[in-house]
């Protein structure tokens, strides 16, 4: 991908090892761009995968670049500053923003959300994307870019799981008001989401659980079911996501913006 090598990227929800965020990262050091790691932890334990973000970070130093990490709560305004803060004396500038940490909270019928599941939940993905991007943008100029991480969810709602549906298709929403509004103001800073399908993560598997256990069916029957209704007939990886984010941050991708792409194999098809 042209464009690439020596710019600086922030992926927020990257620690993970075997996440979307983590991959994203990954794939974009591939080419030499500069790594910012952030999580709200220093370390998560998935799948008794348990990695420090400076053990991921090291990981990504592999690929030639420099890597930092930096604990922050996106849905925290001193923090994210603290984040801002942080990458300016590193780097001095940042030069793609890919709003990628995301949760989903307690999910239930709409009828019978807990209030306090709803708020954190839409806190997080919603309030959390638009935080951090405001708080980064005094690091951009005109050529960077913005990446947000929405989801199926937003565009095809979920059974169980609206506060995520509604929070998603508000990060599409925000994506769109943002790129006309840094167009028309002359920024020239591309802003675009991604809308995931069934890809295999934590939570994607987590989400399967739930489902056969509100279906009464065993998780392997609800793969097979999903399975189904993509055309490709596989489950997406983490990768298949961020070879799409290095593109959309590459020269390639200069001419594109306010776009919500769907990364779903097929299973969703509509704009």
């Amino acid at each position: 991908m042209r464009g690439l090598k020596d710019k600086v990227a922030l992926v927020t929800g990257s620690g993970d090892p075997n996440g979307i965020g983590f991959a994203i990262a990954m794939e974009l050091a591939k080419y030499g761009v500069h790594i910012v790691l952030n999580d709200i932890a220093e370390t998560k334990d998935v799948e008794g995968n348990q990695k420090s973000l400076d053990e991921l970070s090291a990981e990504i130093k592999k690929q030639g670049v420099r890597s930092i990490w930096v604990v922050a709560d996106i849905t925290d305004i001193n923090s994210v500053a603290y984040m801002a803060g942080r990458i300016k004396e590193e780097f001095g500038h940042l030069n793609i923003l890919c709003n990628n940490a995301g949760a989903i909270i307690s999910p239930n019928f709409m009828h019978l959300m807990d209030d306090k599941a709803w708020k954190k939940t839409l806190d997080i993905n919603l309030n959390g994307t638009f935080i951090t991007s405001r708080a980064m943008m005094p690091l951009m100029k005109k050529g960077d870019c913005i990446v947000n991480i929405a989801s199926r969810a937003g565009k095809f709602p979920a059974m169980c799981n609206g506060a995520y549906s509604v929070s998603k298709a508000g990060v599409i929403m925000l994506t769109k008001v943002l790129a006309k509004e840094l167009g028309f103001l002359g920024m020239g800073i591309r802003v675009n989401a991604l809308c995931p399908g069934q890809i295999n993560t934590a939570m994607r598997k987590w989400g399967w659980e739930l489902e056969a256990q509100l279906t009464q069916r065993d998780v392997a029957q609800r793969v097979e079911e999903v399975l189904e209704t993509i055309p490709l007939g596989r489950i997406g990886t983490p990768e298949d996501v961020a070879r799409v984010v290095a593109f959309l941050a590459s020269d390639e991708a200069s001419y594109i913006t306010g776009q919500a792409i769907n990364i779903t194999g097929g299973q969703l098809m509509e704009l």
